[in-house]
């Protein structure tokens, strides 16, 4: 009760404080779990100064209605439609009235909280469209939030809650961004609220990157992976999940490399044979780790993180950030959003070092609980070969030996078809390593040049990334 007293308080006091503020005016129109976020500014007083109009809209066809036909009810497409009417509608009704000395904004959710059967994905979308100055061009803030509560009221308390957060930061903190997003879960926790998705846009974001954005989220456990489009655009894992046969390659990326994109490309090519597959979109990602990120820092790199970020992008890979070191962690964050079949690529490095048992040593049940939970629902792990120096045998998945208490495990899963070995490689590519292209780099040794792809390497030299230095700057 105390805590729930706290909460009310601190929430209490940031919606008095917007009420108060003569600039702002505008409205507040909420979809689908009701009017959460607006009764927060009518229960503290004072909300004739800042709310012209709320609006709520259960019914489809009054949704429709006003804001036209919608595919999907609970979606950015929605809620940008909502953001762009209600703004518009102020602007148009009060400007000359009201707009030497407002400034206008539009708040809107559209949200699915638990019904009354439960079991149904309870999210929506949320955004505020504002003016920070008077008669200035919109900002905008959008963003997608999951509420992992039990109970609808709790549910629909936490998303009235973030609303709050989320007006008192645009207000307040929009020259903060990161500040802005650490205090959207003010007075809540991880455990009741994910935003696994936000986008700033407009006059007072555009030195914003999205992407640092969209990492701070994972950073702070608001979420646990951020997702990059080839254009660099932030994404909603679910919405791009959806429905996809999913292919997933971890790395460093730290150049991406040949052997990389071959990793991937030969993948794909037995992924797609596969019969559950077959015909099907596939969804190809190249995932980097938070701990592959800190990589014993004690704080992330952030120029050596957009440089990987932009060399993917300008492979045309899809990036996924996640805070998911375990594969079967990993594995059931994409289980949970498509029903497809899942393939995770890897090289044999890291296959022999998933048999080693002190990388599963937090689970009750150690390597069997973990393997358990990796390889359900028909999951496959796609090998690429090793040649760790020119004259050594070609190590693949049909010649591994593990520990010798866990090579029975490995051989009942390579004969149940979980290994696929990736014998469509190619050879040239074996002898490259990204450490390798580094290091060169570092010495200005130009050879590097051959071991990535040519816009990885125009790219490079372009942002003099990873340390590297234009010939005629050299001493």
């Amino acid at each position: 009760m105390t805590e729930l007293i706290a909460q009310q308080s601190d929430t209490h006091q940031k919606a008095l404080r917007i009420n108060l503020d003569p600039r702002w005016y505008g409205t507040i129109a909420e979809i689908g779990a009701g009017q959460e976020v607006v009764r927060w500014f009518f229960r503290v007083g004072g909300a004739a100064g800042t709310v012209a109009k709320s609006m709520s809209a259960y019914d489809m066809a009054v949704s429709d209605a006003v804001y036209g036909k919608a595919d999907r009810y609970v979606s950015a497409g929605r809620l940008q439609g909502m953001l762009d009417h209600e703004f518009a509608l102020n602007v148009e009704r009060l400007d000359e009235e009201r707009g030497d000395s407002n400034c206008f904004f539009a708040f809107a959710d559209t949200v699915v909280a638990r019904s009354y059967r439960g079991g149904n994905e309870c999210h929506g979308w949320m955004g505020v469209k504002f003016q920070s100055q008077t008669h200035d061009e919109p900002s905008q803030i959008v963003m997608h939030v999951r509420m992992l509560d039990e109970e609808a009221y709790l549910q629909q308390e936490a998303l009235g809650i973030v609303g709050v957060n989320l007006l008192y930061g645009a207000f307040f903190h929009h020259h903060e961004p990161e500040k802005l997003i650490e205090s959207l879960l003010d007075q809540l926790t991880t455990g009741r609220v994910e935003i696994d998705m936000i986008e700033f846009r407009g006059i007072e974001f555009r030195g914003v990157d999205n992407r640092l954005m969209a990492l701070k989220l994972v950073q702070l456990g608001l979420s646990g992976v951020a997702m990059f489009g080839p254009d660099r655009s932030v994404l909603q894992p679910s919405e791009v999940l959806r429905k996809q046969a999913v292919l997933v390659e971890r790395g460093s990326f730290r150049p991406p490399t040949h052997v990389n994109l071959d990793m991937l490309a030969t993948a794909k090519d037995k992924f797609a044979q596969d019969p559950a597959v077959e015909g099907k979109p596939i969804l190809q990602l190249t995932e980097i780790t938070m701990r592959n990120l800190l990589a014993e820092r004690s704080e992330i790199d952030r120029r050596d993180f957009l440089a990987r970020a932009d060399l993917l992008a300008a492979c045309g890979e899809t990036v996924l950030i996640t805070d998911y070191f375990d594969y079967y962690r990993l594995a059931a964050y994409i289980a949970e959003r498509t029903t497809e079949r899942i393939g995770i690529v890897m090289g044999v490095p890291s296959l022999i070092d998933l048999f080693d048992e002190r990388n599963h040593a937090q689970l009750p049940g150690g390597i069997l609980e973990s393997f358990g939970r990796l390889f359900k629902n028909g999951l496959k792990l796609y090998v690429y070969p090793l040649r760790p120096g020119p004259d050594e045998e070609l190590k693949t998945v049909d010649d591994i030996k593990v520990q010798a208490e866990l090579q029975p495990l490995y051989d009942y899963l390579a004969g149940r078809g979980s290994f696929v070995n990736l014998d469509n490689y190619n050879p040239e590519y074996l002898p490259i390593f990204s450490r390798d292209v580094l290091r060169r780099i570092a010495a200005g040794d130009d050879s590097w040049e051959d071991m990535v792809p040519e816009e990885v390497a125009g790219l490079i030299k372009r942002r003099s990334f990873f340390g590297y230095v234009r010939p005629d700057a050299r001493d």
